[in-house]
């Protein structure tokens, strides 16, 4: 299977595509910048972060409402982020929707542990089977929240 082969899904007017030439990397940061887990993040890290990763965009009438990514070695692993719709597309079963493209995507399929972090919206991932890591001593993180605000230089 080609990692670098289009797929699209279509359903009432949107479009969900990992088609990296229709991102709006504007508009995801203007986004993630303002979000919770990468508050103040620069523009240079949105657009390498989006190189490095299968990117699934979310849009409507060609405006991307939304976006996820999964950072993945293509076989075994990916640690799904910066999930979001827009705040005005919110209710509509729209998030819902971007999961169960992700999940149908071929290279999914294949892989053995799939990751995430969440505050903001454990109930949409439950529903697809993700359960916390609540195992003392197996899963082990450096965290650091304030990266992107405690930046010196702007992008």
């Amino acid at each position: 299977m080609s990692i670098s082969k289009k797929y699209e899904w279509h359903k009432n007017g949107y479009l969900v595509s990992t088609d990296r030439e229709k991102l709006d990397v504007q508009a995801i940061h203007r986004y993630l910048t303002r979000s919770t887990w990468a508050e103040g993040i620069h523009l240079d890290i949105v657009t390498t972060s989006i190189e490095n990763s299968l990117n699934f965009g979310v849009y409507h009438n060609e405006i991307q409402i939304g976006f996820a990514r999964l950072i993945t070695d293509y076989a075994t692993f990916a640690y799904l982020c910066d999930v979001y719709i827009l705040e005005e597309y919110q209710g509509e079963g729209l998030g819902k929707w971007l999961i169960e493209c992700i999940h149908n995507h071929p290279i999914f399929e294949q892989l053995r542990k799939i990751m995430l972090f969440t505050t903001t919206a454990p109930w949409l991932y439950e529903k697809f089977g993700y359960n916390p890591v609540n195992q003392e001593n197996y899963a082990w993180t450096i965290t650091r929240p304030d990266i992107y605000k405690n930046r010196k230089n702007s992008g």
